[in-house]
């Protein structure tokens, strides 16, 4: 959220509401983000942030339009600021997900060789929000990449005067900040932000539904045995 440096009373568009794109919304509407529009193409997904005040636009239906109706919801200007909280497994580009299927059929090593030196991303949500992001705005990607061979669109990046920010979250940083919220007001809904309640040895079913999005699997707490 501080990489994506969104201007007071600005706009903020969220690609994805895994669990990292659910809390970000949350965390925007507590820091006074003007508008919050968030991307998402799994139903029980978007029902949840609807819930939650944010403006959601259904990729299954309006990928083709996403940055028109962006657009829409920002006086035509764009978002001030894109928080990518998908990554590489965001869905789209066929040719780079028939890469990576490839690629797991090979041994491990090899595979890791090949992945490391020519490794291609998904790269869907990343174009989505180079595409929605107003000239000047900037783009905090919490989502990994990680292929070698990504093909970047410079030229829009350098017309567009857009600031990429990017890295994985300093948490040490963050702690002074983020206790204060988690009081028994429960500020950003974290006490029921979880969607399951799993022991520790149903993990692999956990990690299966999580992958899949099924069971409206979005946030899941381990209880090892005992506790």
């Amino acid at each position: 959220m501080e990489y994506a440096d969104i201007p007071e009373n600005g706009s903020v568009v969220i690609m994805g509401l895994g669990p990292i794109g659910d809390m970000s919304a949350r965390v925007a509407k507590h820091r006074g983000a003007g508008k919050i529009i968030a991307v998402e193409l799994v139903p029980e997904r978007i029902e949840r942030a609807r819930k939650y005040g944010v403006d959601v636009i259904d990729l299954n239906e309006d990928e083709d339009r996403l940055p028109e109706y962006v657009k829409d919801l920002t006086d035509g200007r764009g978002a001030d600021a894109v928080i990518d909280a998908v990554g590489f497994e965001a869905h789209g580009s066929p040719m780079a997900k028939f890469m990576q299927t490839a690629t797991g059929m090979l041994p491990d090593k090899a595979a890791q060789q090949l992945f490391l030196k020519s490794g291609v991303d998904r790269l869907n949500s990343l174009y989505h929000s180079i595409d929605v992001v107003r000239r000047g705005g900037t783009i905090s990607i919490s989502g990994v990449y990680s292929g070698m061979m990504d093909p970047m669109p410079m030229n829009t990046l350098f017309d567009k005067q857009i600031q990429l920010r990017m890295g994985q979250a300093n948490v040490k940083r963050w702690v002074e900040d983020i206790l204060p919220l988690l009081t028994d007001d429960d500020l950003l809904g974290v006490d029921s932000f979880a969607t399951h309640h799993l022991k520790l040895e149903e993990a692999p079913h956990a990690y299966d539904i999580f992958q899949k999005k099924e069971d409206g699997a979005i946030k899941i707490v381990f209880q090892p045995q005992g506790l």
